[in-house]
């Protein structure tokens, strides 16, 4: 009996798995793939399991700076890799998609690839930065076979700083459609606006996140607090978790000064598992973010024909098409982003023509399934290349087999 492929995806955090790839993962498996997670453990581990996704706990992973840490990263890695002995390893980025790939080449596995989500400089960061980030991409694509890049911006600026076109691929970034459909959720538009005390003629901005200084909440609270007189009629709806764990994190104290300075107009939900619901009693939603890679919430609210106010920042500009599907504003200023909200708030028209432009290009450029197709054919490509090149090891069935089998380290 041939056996599956084991596929290994490797990222930092279990919410990185659970909220951005489990789809595509259950899609791997459907596929014929045995599929392994792996990253620090945590609570989102539970429902992979349930996903019917085996899930390895990696010690020491972390998104904080800790060269200690990165360093007992690097060797936990190494070991996972020469447990599970994967055929591919699928790294995610930043840091498990630089030393990952590293670790996993010189663990031997026969394929190494990686999903670049949005690499971690831009062009307005320092020079400093751009070397060291770019430097490391470079070294890490050396160990890889092929990078799947989701925006154009960061393929172009990967080209430039000379990572070879051939490990090279432009993926995109895609939402389930099919889930994310307004026409589903009427009913809850109406039930949802009522429980959160919101009235037929206010305007309601969504912002979608975890609750870090990044991800622009601070101008989203100044902006409220800006509208609660200039537009009263405007609303706001807050959701995502607390992130203690990075040293921007919007403190509970913010959360409350905020809440207070907009006198109930602002409502944070904390996190949720209704999001197309929330979305469908939105009337425009808002992404005020410093970075971005390829923003899912971004996409999500353009499948549900909601107009988007963002920031005019690498990422954004790829789900939103100013004064068509949405206004770009600066990053990092409170002002224009409560201007561009005040300003389609006072305008249905303008909101309504916006939203139906940003269901048609998420139908046309956000589908996961395009994001699903093309993984699986970089994977068949690289399996075919490398057993034509040098052959596949063959290995007992099954992932528990694989876990039987001694391994140095």
């Amino acid at each position: 009996m041939t056996r599956k492929p084991v596929v290994m995806h490797l990222a930092t955090t279990d919410m990185t798995l659970a909220w951005l790839l489990a789809p595509q993962l259950e899609a791997f498996r459907d596929a014929g793939y045995e599929v392994v997670t792996a990253s620090a453990d945590g609570p989102f581990v539970e429902a992979m399991t349930k996903r019917g996704i085996r899930h390895l706990a990696v010690p020491h992973l972390t998104r904080s700076k800790s060269l200690l840490s990165d360093a007992r990263a690097l060797s936990s890695i190494y070991r996972r890799c020469r447990k599970v002995r994967p055929d591919i390893l699928h790294t995610h980025n930043p840091k498990p998609g630089i030393y990952g790939r590293i670790m996993g080449r010189l663990a031997g596995v026969p394929v190494v690839m990686n999903t670049v989500h949005g690499i971690y400089a831009q062009s307005s960061d320092s020079k400093k930065r751009k070397i060291v980030v770019y430097g490391a991409e470079r070294v890490a694509a050396a160990f890889s076979d092929l990078n799947l890049i989701q925006n154009e911006e960061d393929l172009a600026t990967l080209r430039r700083v000379h990572v070879p076109a051939r490990k090279l691929r432009l993926l995109g970034n895609g939402v389930d459609l099919a889930y994310f459909d307004r026409s589903r959720y009427h009913a809850d538009r109406e039930e949802i606006r009522r429980e959160l005390g919101f009235g037929p003629d206010d305007v309601v901005c969504g912002v979608v996140g975890r609750l870090v200084s990044e991800k622009g909440f601070r101008e989203v609270f100044a902006a409220a607090a800006e509208l609660h007189e200039a537009a009263p009629n405007v609303r706001w709806m807050v959701i995502g978790p607390d992130d203690d764990a990075k040293s921007d994190a919007i403190s509970g104290d913010e959360v409350r000064e905020a809440q207070a300075g907009s006198d109930g107009r602002l409502q944070v939900l904390g996190e949720r598992s209704d999001m197309a619901r929330l979305y469908a009693a939105m009337d425009l939603y808002v992404l005020a973010s410093y970075r971005e890679g390829f923003p899912r919430s971004a996409m999500e609210a353009a499948a549900m024909g909601l107009p988007i106010v963002a920031t005019n920042i690498r990422g954004c500009r790829q789900v939103v098409d100013d004064e068509i599907t949405g206004r770009f504003v600066p990053k990092r200023d409170a002002a224009a982003l409560a201007e561009a909200v005040a300003g389609l708030a006072g305008d249905p028209e303008a909101r309504r023509r916006m939203g139906k432009a940003a269901h048609a290009k998420a139908v046309q450029s956000f589908d996961q399934q395009q994001v699903i197709d093309i993984t699986l054919a970089a994977y068949e490509e690289l399996l075919s290349a490398k057993r034509r090149t040098r052959g596949l090891a063959p290995q007992p069935s099954g992932l528990n087999a694989a876990e039987e089998r001694p391994g140095p380290g």
